[in-house]
């Protein structure tokens, strides 16, 4: 196992010349590959950068959670001191994190790093074992190592090792008939299906290997987990009088799929936000009675605050739709039980 510490030693020279813009003489090409060269340099400066950064950010976060006062204050102020926001900050530790995983498994050497981009370093970290080794190996070689190439290789791998995709598919992308950019998105939404559908969808997709059926496999695929996804968590569905199977199959058989799992998920949407409104709107009752008892006549301002917001407190909710011009929305909260929203 390589050690964490010494692993990355920053070692990049930082000095170098810049074509001067406005020298004729300098070919076009020459110029943009002088530039290029020195954009790589300061690339791998970054990425090496980064990392020790992300194992720095890691430690201070990782002592926050041990001695800390349990909601990561120290953390977040560290972070606020030094002007790096937490999506910053989160983004450079998962960096050190991919730097780690790839030496542990014993996949790259510390001076291949100056080969990857920042974002083909996390996208290696995140592919599978062999998809890691081939980028390895071409790093170590001396490639230079972008996302694209990360991606392009995952999804060659995708298309002659997934089980989801049928022989007549696997046969056209080895041959380069079907290009292999199309399949991994395909497995990555059948991955999500259980495996009556995503038989369905394979039988369809070896009948007619193309790259159309494989595009509206895909989208096929995305709207059938949305649906059943969402029809999960809507209360409404809650009827046994419904067959959500028997629903689906007849917006397959007319073509309305995609309405059908949109329909859902907006209901599905739709109640969390009911939810929502109704205990705002009981927290917003609460806090204006105890304003109310607290104040009086001493408190004109408050008491006028408080009548502003009568029309948000009360059984009917009433205001203006934004945009809307002079509409008005009014909704009449009715509740058979009380919520403890404290």
């Amino acid at each position: 196992m390589h050690s964490v510490e010494r692993a990355f030693e920053p070692s990049v020279d930082l000095h170098f010349r810049l074509p001067n813009p406005e020298d004729e003489q300098i070919p076009e090409l020459e110029f943009q590959e002088q530039v290029e060269q020195a954009w790589q340099v300061c690339d791998r400066f970054d990425l090496q950068t980064d990392i020790w950064r992300g194992r720095i950010l890691r430690a201070v976060r990782d002592r926050e959670k041990r001695h800390g006062d349990g909601r990561g204050t120290g953390f977040l102020n560290w972070l606020k001191d030094r002007e790096i926001s937490k999506s910053q900050a989160y983004a450079m530790i998962e960096l050190a994190n991919s730097a780690d995983t790839l030496l542990d498994g014993g996949y790259l050497e510390p001076e291949d790093v100056n080969q990857f981009s920042k974002r083909a370093f996390v996208e290696t970290a995140h592919a599978a074992p062999e998809v890691q080794q081939m980028v390895s190996e071409a790093a170590h070689r001396g490639d230079r190592i972008t996302r694209r190439e990360v991606r392009q290789l995952s999804d060659d791998w995708t298309a002659m090792t997934s089980d989801l995709l049928p022989t007549e598919v696997k046969q056209k992308a080895a041959d380069h008939t079907i290009p292999a950019k199309y399949l991994a998105p395909l497995v990555k939404e059948m991955q999500k299906l259980p495996e009556s559908h995503q038989v369905s969808i394979r039988d369809a997709v070896a009948e007619t290997p193309d790259v159309d059926t494989l595009k509206q496999a895909t989208s096929e695929a995305r709207y059938l987990w949305r649906y059943l996804e969402a029809a999960t968590n809507v209360q409404a569905l809650n009827n046994e009088s419904l067959d959500l199977e028997l629903a689906l199959e007849e917006a397959l058989r007319l073509g309305c799929l995609s309405s059908a799992a949109d329909l859902v998920n907006h209901a599905a949407q739709l109640e969390q936000t009911v939810t929502k409104l109704y205990l705002t709107w009981k927290r917003l009752n609460a806090l204006s009675e105890r304003l109310y008892l607290d104040s009086g006549a001493s408190s004109p301002h408050l008491r006028t605050l408080l009548s502003c917001l009568a029309p948000l407190s009360g059984d009917i909710i009433e205001t203006s739709l934004t945009g809307g011009g002079d509409r008005t929305i009014r909704l009449q909260v009715l509740s058979n039980a009380d919520v403890d929203i404290s």
